[in-house]
Order: C-alpha cells, then sequence, then structure tokens
C-alpha cells in the first residue's frame, strides 16, 4: 500500500491535498502539522488519515527512517506570512527544515514535491521560472528563492528538463494568490475573497486597497488560482514521476481585485451590481515597496512538462468558493 506523507496537513493547501488523495481512495497519508492553534483540526476532522505526528517531532523520526517506505512527501508546511518580520525563524522553518526533508527524502528513495511561492519573483515584472525574474520583496520570498536554489544546486544543470533516475523526482510548485475552502485559520493571510464574504455578510459591502503602485482603486492584477486547481496539478505531477522541476502554479490570467470583489457580490446577492458596495481603503504604510502589484504566471514550464490542465477564473473559481462558505 502506497504510504504518503503531507507536511502542513492542517493547513490550508496540506488538508486539499489530503482531500484530493481521499478521493482517489488514499488513505495511507501520515499528516504532520503543529497544532498549538488547535482550531485548525477542523482542516482534517472529515478527512481520512493513517496517523498524525507533530512537526517538531517528524523531520528528525522521517530522517532515521522511522515511518518506513514513503512514496512521496507532500511538503505544504512552511511559515506563509508574508509580513512575518521575524528572519531566524522563518529561514529555520522555510529553508534550514526543507533541507534537511530534501536530504532525508534522498537518502530514503522518497519523491519531494514541495511548495514555492510567486513571492520569489517580487518586484519583477516577468514570471518564468529563471534567475534573472527573481526578485523578492520580503524574507519569505527569499527563505522560498533560497530553497529553490539549493534545488538547482543540488541536482544539477538539468533539473527540470530530463528525468534523473538517481535523485527521483523533486517539484516545486510556485503558487501565485491561492484562495477556496480550508483556508479559514489564515487570519490576516487568508484571500481576499474569504474577506469579502465576511465583510458582506456583516456590512453588505466589500473593502479594497485604494491606488497604489500606478494603479487605480482595486485595480491591482493578481493571478487568483482557485484551491481545486492547485491540487489538480499537484496530484498530477504525483501520476507523473518523472516530471522534475521548479514550475509556476497560477492560471496564466491575471485579474484585477475588483473581479474578485464583483464575483465575490454577484455570488452573494444575485442580481445587484457590485458598484457602490466597494469601499477603498488607503493602502498600508506596511505594505509600501513589499507589495507586488502585478503577478501572471507564465506557464511555458508547466505545459512544456505536458500538465494540460483548464484552470478556473475568478469568476467561477470565487463563485463555487462562496457557495461552499455559505454551507458551511
Amino acid at each position: 500500500m502506497t504510504k504518503i506523507v503531507v507536511t502542513g496537513a492542517a493547513g490550508f493547501i496540506g488538508a486539499n491535498i489530503v482531500k484530493g488523495l481521499n478521493a482517489r481512495g488514499v488513505d495511507e497519508i501520515i499528516a504532520v502539522d503543529d497544532l498549538t492553534q488547535g482550531d485548525k483540526f477542523r482542516n482534517l476532522a472529515d478527512l481520512k488519515i493513517a496517523d498524525y505526528v507533530d512537526a517538531a517531532a517528524f523531520y528528525p523520526l522521517f530522517a532515521e527512517g522511522a515511518f518506513g517506505k514513503v512514496e512521496a512527501v507532500f511538503h505544504e508546511g512552511a511559515c506563509s506570512d508574508t509580513m512575518e518580520t521575524d528572519g531566524k525563524y522563518m529561514m529555520e522553518n522555510n529553508y534550514t527544515l526543507s533541507c534537511g526533508l530534501f536530504n532525508a527524502c534522498q537518502e530514503h528513495g522518497t519523491r519531494l514535491l514541495y511548495a514555492s511561492s510567486a513571492a520569489t519573483y517580487g518586484g519583477s515584472d516577468t514570471f518564468r521560472e529563471t534567475p534573472e525574474f527573481e526578485k523578492p520583496l520580503n524574507v519569505y520570498g527569499w527563505s522560498k528563492l533560497l530553497f529553490d536554489q539549493r534545488m538547482r544546486r543540488e541536482l544539477g544543470p538539468d533539473f527540470g528538463r530530463t528525468r534523473n533516475k538517481k535523485k527521483g523526482q523533486v517539484a516545486g510548485f510556485r503558487y501565485f494568490n491561492v484562495y477556496g475552502p480550508r483556508e479559514q485559520h489564515k487570519g490576516r493571510m487568508a484571500s481576499v475573497a474569504f474577506h469579502q464574504f465576511n465583510q458582506f455578510r456583516a456590512e453588505g459591502k466589500v473593502r479594497l486597497f485604494g491606488e497604489y503602485g500606478g494603479y487605480g482603486a482595486g485595480e491591482q492584477m493578481r493571478d487568483f488560482i482557485y484551491i481545486d486547481d492547485v491540487v489538480a496539478v499537484n496530484l498530477w505531477f504525483f501520476d507523473h514521476p518523472e516530471k522534475s522541476g521548479i514550475f509556476n502554479l497560477g492560471t496564466g490570467r491575471a485579474q484585477p481585485f475588483n473581479d474578485v470583489a464583483t464575483a465575490v457580490v454577484s455570488a452573494l446577492q444575485p442580481g445587484t451590481p457590485a458598484q457602490g458596495l466597494i469601499e477603498y481603503v488607503p493602502f498600508p504604510e506596511a505594505l509600501r515597496g513589499k507589495y507586488q502589484s502585478y503577478t501572471q504566471a507564465d506557464l511555458s514550464a508547466l505545459r512544456g512538462a505536458g500538465c494540460d490542465h483548464a484552470f478556473a477564473d475568478v469568476q467561477s473559481g470565487v463563485a463555487q468558493y462562496m457557495a461552499s462558505l455559505a454551507q458551511a
């Protein structure tokens, strides 16, 4: 029976990967997380796993081979707070721990599929998986970039172009703006769609940032990707162990935040024009110089690998999400 590890399993993307594996009938899953924030258990409560291991205990045990033969690790565990300023904490969680996990996977012949981030591009206006476009704006983005760079060094110049049977599969995914069910625990780092659902329910209106970075109010553009699409691509790579590399995971389509707000209003109050129900607030000083006003994934590498998954646009993805939240 195939044994899988999911780190960050009680988090947003990790829990949805567990759900996606369960939908395939896979439940021999070791869920790894830190439940200091106890409410995160809700993300796993309706899912099937074989075991739960605290993150602090897992990594040294895995390095020792304590879990036997593990086919693959979906490594979603990380500090994902882009406003975290404690660089030591960020690097220990996102870089040092990941390096140790990579070494253990290599030792035990375990495939590694890991979470990188579009924050690696930072101030760039081109979002292609090559070094000249990697310009992180915060320590979170740099921590993710440093691990990507480590993988390039470890796996050599053919990483992502040819299969290295000796090294086995290593695939990193640069997530763009992911939204969808099971993100309720994330607080300020939850998606704008999640916050706007709650705002509209409480106040009958939604809020967006005003003018910034040469963009009009609500016109900053991001590549918003629905969680089901993120899971689908992760599982596609799981099905194709010969595919390795670093890949953008977005839709390839930038849309303004105003589109998200309009989709939220349309889903929660059909037939109501969004105009007048969107409130624009001054851009926060704390984010100036650290904010990506535009992102759009270049999907050339993903498509070149053979993954032809069709991604939902904001309108359809947000409608699905609002329906899910309304039923919760």
